[in-house]
């Protein structure tokens, strides 16, 4: 029997060398070059791409190519990740986030939510596995750079098509790595993920199969490294508001953040918000960040309530600055 890597070995997809087996996955609405910037701070190997519309991508949608194609220098080898189902715009696109400076381009066919699946894209791809080949085909003529994609098992519970259609994609399309969820799309993030699905996946493909779903601690992680055999593991919402999972898995962190250093990487995150949306847009942007930081800090359901109401971003560093301050007085 041949020895498992460890996760802080490296890997490749496609030719691109991937530092270590850890991965941040594609956070819809979140993962922007500065979160992805932070996981590769924390020590992740590659960090994917919030997912990005590839008809916006086609037309050249201002916001889109603004924001969502922004790729820091610092975050190399990065990826970007396309949803859609039209073969002719996502060859198109692909090409596009090619020229935009990404190293990979991901294929987003495991989106569980509503109204992405009513346009064909997401999940609705696994019942329609001509198509997702095509889709993925074209990606690979576009990019002209390893594709990767992202599925879930199947549809429904008991469904494991995702199977079957991650191997043609391999074999008939091209792709370089499948990001596999081995959740059916209907229950969305509940239930327990079949990881033995994604070992038989691995020994059906040629190429590396990355195991998501259900992640949510260094702990868990490793679990599912060890019982799916999969080759890397892609962290979604164990990284909320926690960048030092990373270190966690594969920096030998054994301690917990303090509170001085949960406030710090909050006001980090703070000022990448500013930067990359301005002052206003990011005060609302940032609702969302604040309570999974907060929480760690010691304050109560309340009190990050109140906080989320707060206009003036500049308020808000000077109250993280107090929490802060306050644990250190009380240690």
């Amino acid at each position: 029997m041949s020895r498992r890597p460890e996760l802080t070995e490296p890997f490749e997809i496609g030719g691109v060398r991937i530092a270590n087996r850890v991965l941040l996955a594609p956070l819809a609405g979140i993962g922007n070059w500065f979160v992805r910037l932070q996981a590769r701070r924390h020590g992740a190997g590659l960090a994917v791409s919030e997912m990005v519309s590839s008809h916006a991508v086609h037309y050249r949608n201002e916001r889109t190519m603004r924001e969502l194609l922004r790729i820091h220098p610092g975050e190399h080898p990065t990826s970007i990740q396309l949803f859609g189902a039209d073969p002719g715009v996502m060859r198109e696109a692909a090409a596009v986030v090619a020229a935009a400076g990404a190293d990979l381009l991901d294929l987003n066919m495991g989106c569980p939510v509503k109204k992405v699946r009513k346009t064909g894209a997401g999940a609705e791809l696994i019942s329609d596995p001509d198509l997702a080949v095509a889709v993925a085909a074209a990606a690979v003529e576009g990019a002209g750079r390893p594709v990767t994609v992202k599925l879930r098992s199947g549809l429904r519970p008991g469904d494991r098509s995702g199977v079957d259609v991650a191997v043609r994609l391999v074999e008939e399309a091209g792709v370089a790595a499948i990001g596999f969820h081995p959740r059916p799309a209907a229950v969305q993030h509940k239930g327990s993920p079949d990881y033995g699905l994604v070992r038989e996946l691995t020994r059906l493909v040629d190429v590396p199969v990355i195991v998501s779903g259900g992640l949510d601690s260094a702990e868990r992680a490793r679990a599912a490294y060890r019982e799916s055999g999969a080759d890397a593991v892609m962290i979604a919402r164990g990284s909320f508001g926690y960048p030092w999972i990373f270190e966690e898995l594969v920096g030998g962190r054994r301690s917990s953040p303090d509170p001085e250093e949960i406030a710090a990487e909050l006001l980090w995150v703070i000022d990448a918000a500013e930067e990359h949306l301005g002052s206003e847009r990011a005060s609302g942007y940032l609702r969302k960040f604040y309570p999974w930081y907060l929480a760690r800090i010691g304050l109560s359901h309340r009190e990050a309530a109140a906080f989320q109401q707060l206009e003036s971003l500049e308020e808000a560093r000077e109250r993280v600055r107090g929490f802060a301050a306050g644990s250190l007085a009380a240690a």
